[in-house]
């Protein structure tokens, strides 16, 4: 603190300032100052955009994703035939906010001479309601066709695109025997009664069917496959699945979406870190330029410094004069880029899918990422990090450069004025 006693003040401050915004510099010192600018708008913006998608993809993967695939899942190697009773205990932890039946059939569907896999669902639908966000990717009453028609399916539309199914064709289901010798293969002959666009992975092998149905069609005839569960907390589903295994009898065994789709959640994060840092070193850069912009200003402006270090300035104020300089270009760049990246982090999801609509084009494909299209979600502590970090970056550029300024020796800089 004692260091910065008189170095920042009302003089200094005017005087900064006045540097920071004239043009009466050199044309190569004013065009480096204006790429330094242009290099701290450019990393900012980008970085707050780059952040706001990745945050975009971590809330479709929690929100869209896992509310459709199961949180969390417990199974019985031989089916359960009493699920109700399972349920009623299952929910005896709080942390357990729903829990449902199911039937997992892992099969081919076969339609003309197209086949593609599928991850066959029988649900419930009144209980699948309270448990997760299917019926909202349905038009309305869709559910309850899989009551009425016991041989009606609803596939994704990543399937129905391979297979170039329409509502109303009938499908084949493919199911092969188990390969330890268990349950013999079967064909079922199915109606297609809908498809599920969710916009996401999930839409290429997945398929939903009467919970009924898909119990009589599986290896163990009028049980189900296992219970999935939906938690309070994500993040809490293996120790969820842990306990309950724990406390239930032998042959029962459970999974998370950590395994499912944790490698998933990983990448997400392991590419903003990457990403972040690659973004920041663009700052970085763009400070570099900020330094050589201030170096070339003290070699402009000595006839300056060394007249304001005869009129009385002291060291301490020539730093403080070229420190607000380089703050000046630091908050102008940075506040520039902030506001850029802030508008365009709102409007990136639009102006990508308007491209795509445009040009006939599609940048993701759901049979590759995990969703469809580019999504956005603006954190403002992000915005607030970001920019600290820049003017923090700046602000010690300045450092060097400063010094130098004050080291001016005043006759020696007037000698050939």
């Amino acid at each position: 603190m004692i260091f910065f006693n008189n170095m920042f003040t009302k003089f200094t401050f005017l005087v900064g300032s006045r540097y920071g915004i004239s043009r009466k510099h050199s044309q190569l010192v004013s065009f480096i100052s204006r790429l330094s600018t242009a290099g701290l708008v450019i990393g900012v913006a980008l970085l707050i955009v780059v952040m706001s998608v990745m945050n975009g993809f971590d809330r479709e993967l929690r929100e869209r994703i896992l509310g459709i695939m199961p949180q969390a899942t417990i199974y019985h190697r031989e089916g359960i035939d009493d699920y109700a009773t399972l349920i009623q205990q299952l929910k005896y932890d709080p942390r357990v906010l729903e829990a449902a039946p199911f039937v997992q059939i892992q099969g081919l569907f076969s339609y003309q001479k197209h086949v593609a896999p599928v991850n066959l669902f029988g649900v419930d639908p009144e209980q699948e309601k309270k448990l997760s966000t299917l019926e909202e990717y349905l038009l309305p009453g869709t559910f309850s066709k899989l009551v009425q028609n016991p041989q009606g399916v609803i596939i994704g539309q990543g399937i129905a695109d391979k297979l170039h199914l329409t509502v109303g064709d009938k499908i084949t289901l493919i199911i092969p025997s188990r390969m330890d010798g268990g349950a013999a293969s079967g064909i079922l002959t199915l109606d297609v009664i809908a498809t599920l666009n969710s916009n996401t992975n999930v839409d290429q092998s997945l398929a939903l069917m009467n919970l009924t149905s898909a119990s009589q069609a599986s290896e163990f005839p009028g049980r189900v496959s296992g219970v999935r569960l939906k938690v309070n907390d994500l993040f809490e589903a293996p120790s969820i699945v842990m306990s309950a295994v724990n406390q239930l009898p032998a042959g029962y065994f459970g999974t998370s979406w950590v395994q499912t789709h944790g490698t998933i959640y990983d990448a997400i994060h392991m590419s903003k870190n990457l990403v972040s840092l690659l973004l920041f070193l663009i700052i970085g850069i763009a400070a570099f330029n900020l330094v050589s912009t201030l170096i070339m200003v003290v070699v402009d402006k000595q006839g300056d410094i060394a007249i304001l270090r005869t009129l009385g300035a002291s060291s301490k104020e020539i730093i403080g004069i070229f420190m607000v300089q380089g703050g000046l270009i630091g908050l102008i760049g940075t506040t520039i880029g902030a506001v850029f990246g802030v508008l365009l982090s709102w409007v990136i999801t639009d102006l990508i899918s308007g491209f795509e609509k445009l040009f006939g084009i599609q940048f993701l494909h759901s049979d590759v990422y995990p969703i469809s299209y580019l999504p956005s979600n603006l954190y403002w502590s992000d915005v607030a990090q970001v920019v600290a970090t820049s003017l923090f970056i700046c602000f010690f550029a300045a450092l060097y450069p400063a010094w130098r300024a004050s080291r001016v020796q005043p006759a020696d800089a007037l000698r050939y004025e």
